[in-house]
């Protein structure tokens, strides 16, 4: 049996800090600020380097509309000037009413054929750009924002909100500008037939444009909600699969069937209010419709009887106005399947909008040269202050210096900040007050990938990524021979391991690395931090999840992985406090004893007592 100095890492008490204090309404956990415009902005950008092809896609639809929309001009001319000329044996103006006919009604199907060619594939790429836009957006935000916002959410930003804007894209967009771009030219065109039966029956349609108005104000809001109900049952269903394990070890199952039925009807509510909101709308601009139809047709029946309007424009005005009104059923659903869009556009906008709380710097500065054989670089804790979000400080004021090539082990209980002063060295997080200084440079003015290969982190998890063994091990060195990844392995002893996998080095991990054990992928994870060869080594509880066999392995590949490195060892177990040269026991964020492994076992102090229990549990 191996004592250890605390049962959990700081980690979770650095995720219980940085979540907020009260959750009212989990559904509005999902909408992320962003500023005014955003999504108008961010879908210019997509549509921006597309831009000539969008014009021609304009041009193509205002001129297929107009091919359209001259059919019952020909009818109205047919009607008054064709019929009375066969009377008179000239059949020359019908003739030429169906050339002209066929003609609208080729160019027509042409224009549309080719629109729709070029629109697919304006919005294939622009949902491609969107979508890798996310999944970059995504690896570059810091990770309190990963702590706070989940990865079901963002899973549903790029699938369920994308999915969204494809439907309105592909399939309602194009339907969308045709009626809008119809009733223009309707409106026109009935004005140009005669000035009064125009002007009724766009009067007629104001009492519509104040539905539509009032569906988009009523229906947008509860899009918005039912896009943040899906994105919570997504969150659910993950969580759920991602912790299969403790969920059945403890039972889970019945509690979590519990929490999922809630979050599915409230999906169910909101959607039925959607659909409500619809069938108000449809309703109510069919009864419109009715109206205004059936009181223009008599009117303008009463002037044709009075010989004040020609029987052709009559005619062409009824079709005009049947069209006008014959696109409302369809445009509510396409008004839907728009105010999706935009509530999913505005959800992606916010997450876009999102700034990094650990950003580049405006003008790096390079890392000094380092002499010939010196070990490591010197690591600066600078009257260093953090603290989360919700105001949980876990350092009040810290002063720490790492010699260079010094192996330095931090040992305390839960909460006491060593995984804090992890990641302030690794910069996932910056200092509240203070600086973290790597051989006098501020980390703030170094670029990332500088500071990635100076400064590597390994955890607890030891993640693997699909992929082949040789894949996972030169993740920091991507351009590595396959030479130079055989002796990375060789030097921490993970070269027999791997050999011995069906297809050796070629060998597919699988997910997280299911298909090896724990300690052989964190020789692995060993193997990649010799193959880059920082100058600082960051162990996160290394050997905490480890079986006594494999823990043993994983120290003696640590000793070659720390040689010749600054190292920081989060240190779970005692046993790995033996490689240190030096031993921190931290408390509330101060470093309440400091020395050599040796001097401190000797002394009546803290880790003595620790280490005297350990002792004791070997017995």
């Amino acid at each position: 049996m191996t004592t250890t100095v605390d049962t959990q890492d700081d980690t979770q008490h650095e995720k219980r800090d940085a979540r907020p204090a009260v959750e009212t309404d989990p559904l509005a956990q999902d909408t992320l600020p962003s500023p005014r415009g955003a999504s108008r902005r961010l879908l210019g950008s997509l549509l921006h380097p597309y831009r000539k092809r969008v014009a021609l896609a304009a041009v193509l639809l205002l001129t297929q509309q107009a091919a359209v929309q001259a059919v019952p001009l020909l009818v109205a001319y047919a009607i008054d000037s064709g019929v009375p000329a066969v009377r008179d044996d000239d059949n020359g103006p019908l003739i030429a009413v169906a050339v002209a006919y066929l003609v609208c009604a080729l160019s027509a199907g042409v224009l549309q054929a080719t629109f729709i060619r070029i629109s697919a594939r304006i919005n294939q790429n622009v949902l491609l750009e969107l979508r890798l836009r996310i999944y970059r957006h995504a690896q570059a935000l810091s990770l309190d924002f990963h702590d706070r916002y989940t990865s079901g959410r963002l899973i549903s930003r790029s699938t369920s909100d994308v999915q969204s804007l494809r439907e309105l894209l592909n399939e309602g967009l194009q339907e969308m500008l045709n009626i809008l771009v119809s009733v223009v030219y309707i409106g026109a065109l009935l004005l140009y037939l005669d000035l009064g039966l125009g002007t009724a029956a766009l009067l007629s349609f104001l009492p519509v444009l104040l539905l539509v108005r009032s569906f988009r104000r009523r229906s947008a809001e509860r899009f918005l909600r039912r896009s943040t109900a899906i994105a919570a049952v997504i969150v659910k269903f993950s969580e759920t699969l991602n912790g299969i394990r403790p969920v059945k070890a403890f039972r889970r199952e019945q509690a979590n069937d519990e929490s999922f039925e809630t979050l599915n009807r409230a999906h169910e509510r909101v959607n039925g209010d959607t659909i409500l909101e619809m069938a108000r709308f449809v309703v109510l601009s069919r009864l419109i419709a009715a109206v205004a139809v059936a009181g223009i047709v008599l009117w303008g029946a009463q002037r044709v009887a009075s010989g004040d309007l020609e029987l052709g424009a009559l005619a062409a005005g009824a079709l005009y106005i049947r069209r006008l009104y014959d696109p409302l059923d369809r445009f509510a659903m396409i008004l839907n399947n728009y105010q999706s869009a935009v509530a999913s556009l505005e959800k992606v906008a916010g997450l876009l909008s999102q700034r990094p709380d650990v950003p580049e710097p405006e003008e790096p500065t390079e890392l000094p040269a380092r002499a010939a054989g010196r070990p490591g670089r010197e690591v600066v804790f600078d009257d260093v202050r953090f603290a989360y979000r919700t105001g949980g400080e876990v350092l009040p004021s810290f002063r720490l210096t790492l010699p260079a090539g010094q192996t330095t082990a931090l040992v305390g209980a839960t909460g006491a900040g060593k995984s804090t002063l992890a990641k302030l060295l690794a910069r996932f997080y910056d200092p509240t007050e203070g600086r973290v200084l790597l051989d006098g440079t501020d980390l703030r003015q170094l670029a990332m990938p500088e500071l990635r290969r100076g400064v590597v982190m390994v955890t607890q998890e030891a993640f693997l990524f699909s992929g082949t063994v040789a894949e996972n091990i030169a993740i920091g060195k991507p351009d590595a021979t396959r030479d130079e990844i055989e002796r990375a392995a060789k030097a921490i002893g993970a070269h027999d391991f791997i050999s011995s996998l069906p297809e050796g080095y070629d060998t597919d991990v699988r997910k997280r690395g299911g298909r090896i054990s724990a300690g052989q992928r964190q020789l692995v994870a060993f193997a990649r931090v010799v193959l880059a060869d920082p100058s600082v080594v960051i162990l996160d509880e290394a050997t905490s999840s480890l079986d006594i066999p494999g823990e043993k392995a994983v120290q003696e590949a640590m000793v070659t992985v720390l040689q010749g490195r600054t190292a920081l060892v989060i240190a779970h177990r005692l046993s790995t406090v033996e490689i240190a040269d030096r031993v921190l026991v931290m408390d509330a964020g101060r470093v309440v004893e400091d020395g050599p492994p040796a001097e401190l076992i000797a002394g009546d102090g803290r880790f003595s007592a620790l280490h005297r229990a350990w002792r004791d549990s070997l017995a």
